[in-house]
């Protein structure tokens, strides 16, 4: 196995490239469905517990929730939060990386990375299963909406869809507000990503779900199902449960708080679901990624063959007037 070391653009951060051997046919995703307290700590030990089950349980890539340390702090504007954040690499990172190579998993978290003072990104970072930070993808879609002002603390990625070689085969991640961008998904799927990771948090407004909490629900589930199906790849969604008020250590965002609705789920490249979670409690999914399967649709559903490249320029403007 060659090893190279090489800068990740735009980062000055160093990480590890190898030439591989084929991946496995088939592997175990593990999706780790949690909820959180007011204390960051005490998230990440229970993640790292969580994570150890689902290797147990046979997964061999496991995904934790969008920003999982903390109890849901975009809730609020609180210039005093951003102390939250930390470099990737860092404490955190370290200690993620090390589970991940004890374990022999791929490991895909969400982190409030701290990229220079002032500039703060909502990043996933993947570590491959000896360890290695394999790379980071920084969400490029950014909410601004009531209670979810991530503007606020998050400045939009700028390293693009990314794939990454993983030990158990080309897989991407993009994150939360990015599962509604039929673009991201596309151009993630286009660079050989077998499966799409969305480490999520997404709820109802408890004035809302009465009315419109189905079909939020459903209309985010659609979505990310037709991406699947659109680009021939297996789709993995985690998202956080509970009720929460954006308590960190105590301190509480004002107004009537958010219901994250769980609902983690796998589906493959037809579309079907393979895992789902419940709306109300944690659970661990553990479902199969079969890559003669996927084959198999793309064969008989060539979406990809069948696109007009020469025709889709357009597709960069705003609007087309």
């Amino acid at each position: 196995m060659t090893i190279k070391t090489e800068p990740l653009p735009g980062t000055g951060i160093l990480v590890v490239r190898k030439e591989r051997s084929l991946p496995p046919e088939k592997f175990n995703v593990g999706l780790v469905q949690m909820s959180m307290t007011s204390d960051p700590g005490q998230n990440l030990e229970h993640a790292i517990e969580r994570v150890r089950e689902a290797a147990a349980k046979g997964a061999q890539i496991v995904c934790l929730p969008e920003l999982f340390q903390t109890q849901y702090f975009c809730q609020r504007e609180d210039c005093d939060l951003f102390d939250l954040a930390e470099p990737i690499p860092g404490p955190t990172s370290a200690k993620l990386g090390a589970v991940a190579q004890q374990l022999r998993i791929v490991l895909i978290a969400s982190l409030f990375e701290k990229r220079a003072a002032g500039v703060y990104h909502n990043t996933a970072a993947m570590f491959d299963a000896d360890g290695t930070l394999r790379g980071l993808y920084r969400k490029m879609h950014i909410p601004d909406d009531p209670l979810y002002y991530e503007k606020y603390y998050f400045t939009p990625g700028d390293l693009g869809f990314r794939a990454f070689d993983t030990n158990v085969g080309r897989v991407g991640t993009l994150v939360c507000w990015d599962q509604w961008y039929p673009e991201g998904a596309r151009l993630t799927a286009l660079q050989g990503a077998h499966v799409l990771f969305y480490p999520t948090a997404i709820g109802w407004h408890p004035a809302e779900k009465a009315e419109f909490g189905v079909a939020q629900h459903d209309a985010w589930r659609t979505i990310q199902r037709a991406h699947a199906i659109a680009n021939g790849v297996y789709v993995a969604v985690v998202n956080r449960v509970g009720f929460e008020t954006g308590d960190i250590r105590g301190k509480s965002a004002p107004g009537a708080g958010l219901e994250f609705w769980g609902g983690s789920f796998l589906c493959d490249p037809f579309g079907r679901v393979i895992a789902e979670a419940s709306h109300d409690k944690e659970e661990i999914l553990v479902g199969e990624v079969d890559l003669k399967a996927l084959e198999d649709v793309r064969r008989n559903w060539p979406f990809l063959r069948d696109r007009r490249i020469d025709s889709y320029a357009p597709i960069t403007s705003r609007m087309i007037d």
